[in-house]
């Protein structure tokens, strides 16, 4: 069987994963429209506004603008007159009201710092939608065009410039803060455009998940070790669960049978379509594996992993390997007993766009080894993937442009020359940690590794029931963004005599 086509990043987004952030701002500006009342949510209060964004930063050709959704709080800052600092969250693929609330720690920063902050939405993602509807937007491979990770981050370049100067605070330095694909978008802008801002931390940013960069196995083995290390019996229960599916779903009205196994709200029309949904619910359990109770993506408790588990081992005697697995993976679905049946095609976080992103340059090659993981084989095809991205969108994906454009290859050599202050924090449990960068390159390129972190965990809001291990990450982080600033400011001074 072949892998299904696109693999959703969160960031959360998402950050990230497949998570989404949010921003305003005053004085008389043109590429403005009028600002809504100030909201807030989960305790963060910020203004939406909107800026009117080029369609295409790379020709002179006169596309019609868009407005560009972003969300800003000025509470905090200490103005321009002090150089107050700019915290700019890069949205990812979604609304960026949701990656707002779920990313504490950037708000939680900004009183310590002083900071001004700002989320802008990613293009063709929430409300940001070219061609004025979302219909239109994403009506062909035409109006799809503009859907690339290069024009969101000019983007983010165009609004801070201008925002900079109707602040009358171009001398005020900028932080990027990123995860998941968001992460990926904040390490890549510091490097492209390092003007802009003075250092980024980029949290679960897989940017090396491309072009054979990595092992094409890595992301599905660490979902599998996730599993094992927590139980080797519900890791063996669950990789024999794929030939007793295959050997139920090929008898007479087998998957009508599965069907009702599994309470889906309609008929299966094939095991692959019942294997995806298994595979997601793992895939999301191992990037959100939190020590504490989460809403993420999914109503879950602390460790959820190990209530999965809990589930498929505790009802291992006198019951079937199907039955176990539907307890098991109803802790990710329906944890809080709230669902009836459930649908195998739910887009609940609207990552459509980011299946155009992945027929287009964020190709990330994976596979699954039945010898090391816990998850039926396959194999990644090329061919059969740019079929399916042709048949969807009449386009041919370019699997070596993000490496062209941003690099990979030679990671290490290139941000020992030209890179710095870049943070990358990961949590092993997070599967997308096998994509990034989990080693110091330089004094100002590090690495910040916790074992037991999940999927930017460390961009949360801050709880009481942290471990100590999240809280001294997060101390790391703090410090060095304060030496970033710190340099800025002294240089500031020393060129000005101030």
């Amino acid at each position: 069987m072949t892998k299904p086509l696109f693999i959703i990043i969160l960031i959360a987004l998402l950050p990230p994963s497949p998570e989404s952030r949010r921003l305003p701002f005053l004085g008389k500006h043109s590429r403005l429209h009028k600002p809504q009342n100030n909201l807030i949510s989960n305790n963060y209060t910020y203004e939406i506004r909107y800026f009117q964004q080029t369609l295409d930063h790379f020709t002179f050709h006169d596309f019609p603008k868009f407005p560009q959704r972003y969300l800003i709080n000025t509470d905090h800052w200490a103005g321009p007159s002090r150089m107050g600092p700019i915290f700019l969250y890069c949205g990812n693929e979604g609304d960026i009201e949701w990656f707002a609330v779920n990313t504490g720690f950037v708000w939680e920063l900004a009183p310590l710092f002083g900071a001004m902050v700002v989320f802008p939405e990613h293009r063709y993602y929430g409300e940001t939608m070219p061609y004025g509807s979302r219909d239109e937007a994403y009506k062909n491979a035409s109006t799809l065009a503009h859907l690339t990770a290069e024009q969101a981050l000019a983007d983010y370049a165009v609004l801070i410039t201008d925002l900079k100067r109707n602040f009358s605070a171009e001398a005020s330095p900028v932080v990027l803060f990123g995860g998941s694909y968001g992460g990926m978008l904040a390490a890549w802008m510091r490097v492209k455009y390092p003007h802009i801002a003075i250092g980024a931390l980029a949290s679960s940013a897989p940017i090396l998940q491309f072009e054979d960069i990595v092992p094409l196995d890595t992301f599905y083995n660490i979902v599998s070790n996730d599993f094992r290390r927590e139980s080797t019996s519900c890791f063996d229960t669950i990789k024999k669960s794929w030939d007793v599916i295959t050997f139920v779903g090929r008898k007479v009205n087998g998957l009508d049978h599965l069907a009702k196994t599994f309470h889906l709200c309609g008929k299966l029309k094939s095991r692959d379509d019942l294997f995806n949904w298994l595979e997601s619910a793992y895939s999301y359990l191992a990037m959100v594996d939190y020590p504490y109770p989460s809403e993420f993506l999914m109503p879950l408790p602390a460790y959820p992993i190990k209530e999965v588990c809990k589930e498929i081992d505790g009802s291992a005697e006198g019951t079937n390997v199907l039955d176990r697995i539907f307890k098991g993976v109803s802790v990710y679905y329906n944890y809080t007993g709230k669902a009836d049946c459930f649908e195998l095609d739910d887009d609940p976080h609207g990552m459509s766009g980011w299946d155009w992103q992945a027929c287009t340059e964020m190709v990330m090659p994976m596979s699954s080894n039945k010898n090391s993981s816990m998850f039926w084989e396959w194999d990644y095809n090329y061919t059969s993937y740019a079929e399916g991205c042709w048949n969807e969108f009449g386009v041919i994906p370019r699997p070596t442009w993000i490496t062209t454009e941003f690099g990979g290859h030679n990671y290490k050599s290139v941000f020992k020359t030209f890179g710095s202050n870049i943070i990358f924090s990961n949590g092993l449990l997070d599967p997308w940690s096998g994509g990034s960068v989990v080693e110091n390159i330089s004094d100002s390129v590090v690495a910040l590794v916790t074992e037991k972190g999940a999927h930017h965990l460390d961009l949360r809001a801050a709880t009481a029931e942290d471990p100590d291990w999240l809280v001294e990450q997060r101390a790391a982080e703090v410090k060095l963004i304060k030496g970033w600033l710190d340099d800025y400011y002294t240089t500031k001074k020393a060129i000005f005599n101030m």
